[in-house]
């Protein structure tokens, strides 16, 4: 696996978030979208980035303030993935099953550690904002993202029911 970096989407990425989105879309998986802010909702990537900056400062209702890393491999400049970082899971959702932060590797690009990369990236983003501790989550038939959670120290706590499907909650201590 090459090395990779967490930055703050900008207007030069735009182009690479159309293709994660279209390649996204196009694997057909609902559930890839997870950690991406809602990208998916958008046609037009720019609004989407303004809202991504708005929920830096502070939550839109029903929201809590995150941040969001696009993951871009550094020897050739390409986004690998998307992971965003919600401040707390003070939230009927995000406090049940939805967890501090969610990932997404384009379809590509997955199978090489890359999201297990971008998540222990970004729990250096959580260490340098204090957390001790962070809830991360996956579906109970997602082995993958599974065995991401478990190589950076995830603890299983619980599996919770959501609309018919079954979410492994774990725990990872920060500091």
């Amino acid at each position: 696996m090459e090395e990779l970096k967490l930055v703050r989407p900008a207007r030069e990425h735009i182009g690479q978030l159309r293709e994660f989105q279209r390649e996204i879309r196009e694997a057909g998986d609902a559930d890839a979208f997870a950690g991406c802010s809602g990208l998916e909702c958008y046609e037009d990537i720019g609004e989407w980035l303004q809202y991504v900056y708005r929920q830096e400062e502070g939550a839109e209702q029903g929201k809590v303030p995150s941040h969001v890393y696009l993951a871009i491999r550094q020897s050739d400049g390409r986004m690998v993935g998307i992971i965003d970082l919600r401040h707390h899971i003070d939230h009927p959702v995000l406090g049940v099953w939805g967890g501090h932060m969610g990932y997404s590797v384009r379809p590509d690009e997955r199978g090489k550690g890359y999201a297990r990369e971008m998540l222990r990236l970004n729990l250096e983003n959580c260490r340098r904002r204090g957390m001790e501790k962070v809830m991360v989550t996956c579906s109970r038939d997602n082995l993958a993202s599974e065995r991401t959670i478990l190589g950076c120290g995830g603890v299983f706590e619980k599996e919770v029911q959501v609309d018919g499907e079954w979410i492994k909650r774990y725990w990872i201590t920060v500091a």
